[in-house]
This record gives structure tokens, sequence and C-alpha cells, in this order.
């Protein structure tokens, strides 16, 4: 009677651990299935839809499209979208707004990250408030309209440089504060310059994190038609911008295929970008956790 006791009882014991094991082994499954579902679908449909005909695509879904025309609809878009003169105005607003807040941004954080002070503690809570408090949209016209810089490359380009400016702060301070200090003496007592420091000690080691923040400020930007509607709608072209104002005017009205081959050319130089620095990218968002 006693052994039966002992045996039921280590049986209980073990059923938990059994049942931990299952979720452990099942903890795959449903992650990949996760992402399936909320990734790999909705890409799906973008791509299926894009090579599809007028007609099929009026109802976008998951089915193959019974002859692909891919190419055909790429080549209507890029005729009628003025995707050229799109991806060029996207260059020029973006590349100057995530070079300038990059390098201002870096030069902030690392003054904000060697300072330890209660002032300056309040000037980087002051710097990252940015990424919690939403720009007002009417505030910042009524600003450019009074520098006479609405509705023009420069007025868009301090925007988002103003926007994203607290996104490398919050990145770069905490990155900065895991660098040795005896790096930045070394080289002070070498007689370099606060400046020379900072491009020969502290920028090279930030590339990773400067990756990171390079590629989620290219996608916001690239992607933006809200605030690119309000400063410079109708007076510059932008891709997503033009997207919308074609689709808007009927041109694009019920012919959905034309539409997700926009996106799909519209996505694909960041694609690209992705996959090329996908490394320094991951290990810009690991490092503060490993140092």
């Amino acid at each position: 009677m006693t052994a039966i006791v002992q045996q039921t009882t280590t049986t209980r014991r073990r059923a938990p651990g059994r049942r931990h094991g299952l979720w452990t082994a099942a903890q795959p499954v449903v992650a990949l299935a996760a992402v399936v579902l909320l990734v790999g679908m909705p890409l799906w449909i973008v791509v299926v839809t894009a090579g599809k005909t007028q007609a099929e695509a009026l109802n976008p879904n998951l089915a193959l499209p019974s002859t692909w025309q891919l190419a055909e609809n790429f080549s209507a878009v890029w005729q009628q979208g003025r995707v050229p003169a799109g991806f060029f105005g996207s260059l020029l607003v973006m590349v100057p707004a995530v070079l300038g807040v990059l390098v201002l941004g870096s030069l902030a954080s690392w003054v904000l990250a060697r300072r330890t002070s209660r002032t300056f503690a309040m000037l980087y809570a002051l710097a990252i408030s940015g990424i919690v408090l939403p720009p007002a949209v009417v505030t910042i016209v009524l600003l450019l309209r009074q520098l006479g810089l609405a509705g023009t490359g420069v007025g868009m380009i301090g925007v988002y440089m103003g926007m994203y400016m607290s996104t490398v702060i919050f990145f770069v301070t905490g990155f900065i504060r895991t660098i040795p200090h005896e790096l930045e003496e070394a080289a002070r007592v070498d007689g370099a310059s606060p400046l020379r420091v900072f491009r020969t000690v502290i920028l090279p080691l930030l590339a990773p994190v400067l990756s990171t923040a390079t590629i989620l400020i290219c996608l916001y930007v690239w992607n933006d038609v809200f605030y690119a509607f309000f400063v410079v709608g109708g007076r510059l072209d932008t891709l997503p911008l033009n997207l919308f104002q074609v689709a808007s005017a009927g041109l694009y009205l019920d012919n959905w295929h034309l539409i997700f081959a926009y996106v799909v050319l519209m996505s694909l130089p960041l694609l690209v970008v992705f996959v090329v620095a996908q490394r320094k990218i991951i290990a810009g968002i690991t490092s503060g956790a490993v140092k």
C-alpha cells in the first residue's frame, strides 16, 4: 500500500515538469506560427495582389494569380505614378535629415552621457521626451510659415530632424555610457581636442548603434505621408505622398493591383538596405545588453 502511494506521489510530481517540457518544445512552433500569421500573410497578400490583373485583384486574398503580370504592373506604376520623381524627392529629404540627426544627436548624446549633474539629467529627460510626446502639426506648420520654410524641402528636413532627434539621443546615450572613460582620457593626454576625441575614439565605436538608428529613422521618413502632406503636400514629390495623391484622385480607383505594385516598389530600397545591414542592426540592438 505504501509503495502505491509513493508511486502516485512521484507521478504527480513529474506531471508539472512534463507539461513544462511540452511548452518549451512548443514555443518555437508558436513563435513561427505568429510570425507567419502577423508578417508572412500580409506580405504574401501584397506580393500576389501586385502580380494579378485588375479583375482578380478587386478582392485581395491569398490565392495565386492565374497569370503573373508583375512586370506589367510595375511598368504601369512607374509611368503613371511619378515613381522616379517620388524616389528622388524621398532621397532629397531623407538623406540630409538622417545625416543631420545622426551627427547632432551623437554629439549631444556624448555630452549628456559624460555629464552627471542634475542639470544634464534634466536635459536628457527633456531630450528624450519627444519619443512619447507627439509633435503638434498645426504648430509646426505655423512655425514654418513664420520662418518662410513652409512647402520646402529644407523645412521638411528640419521637421524630421526635430522629430527623431530624441530617438537617436535615447539609443546613443545609453551606448556611450558603456564606453570606458580611459579611452577618452588617453586621447586627451596625447593633445587631442574634444571634436577629435569624438571623431577618432567615440564615433568608430558607435557604428552598430548608429546603424540601428539609421534604419529606424529611414523607415519612418521613407514611409511618412502624414507630416509630408501638411508641410510639403503638392509642392514636393515623395513616394508615399505620390501614392496617396494618385489614389485619392481616383487614378487607381479599384486598381488594387497597381496600388500593391506601388507599395512593393516603394518598399524595395529599404528592404535591400535591411538585408545588407541586418548584422549591424542586430548588433546595435543587443549591444547594450552584452556590454
